[in-house]
């Protein structure tokens, strides 16, 4: 069975920062990206970064670029979101997401159909 175990979302005020975490294990696949994706009210869900296992390649949406960092710990197989400088607008339920590797570029991060979902975390930042 495919789990992944999100942790680190909450309330933080405008500036400040914020880190999540992404436990995986049951994956089908020897190599994979794991990301997070993003959705708040009324919008549609993308893609913000994603790190993959089989040689450290990783995206950042545009708005993100700077003040996000994706790493991760292959031995535990679990990835990290550093979120700094956060924004009102980074408001919004944050997934976790791991599918192949070939989804995660350093200019594209897709969803296709067969990718696990973490059960989201809310990340609120307060102006």
């Amino acid at each position: 069975e495919v789990q992944l175990a999100e942790s680190g979302g909450g309330l933080v005020q405008a500036g400040g920062s914020l880190r999540l975490s992404c436990a995986a294990s049951g994956l089908p696949w020897d190599n994979y990206a794991i990301g997070w994706f993003r959705q708040a009210p009324g919008k549609e869900r993308e893609g913000v970064s994603c790190i993959s296992s089989t040689d450290g390649t990783t995206y950042y949406e545009d708005s993100v670029k700077g003040r996000f960092t994706i790493s991760s710990d292959n031995a535990r197989n679990t990835v990290f979101l550093q979120m700094d400088s956060l924004k009102p607008e980074d408001t919004a339920v944050y997934y976790c997401a791991a599918q192949r590797p070939l989804y995660c570029s350093n200019t594209y991060y897709y969803a296709p159909p067969l990718t696990f979902w973490g059960q989201g975390t809310q990340v609120t930042v307060s102006s």
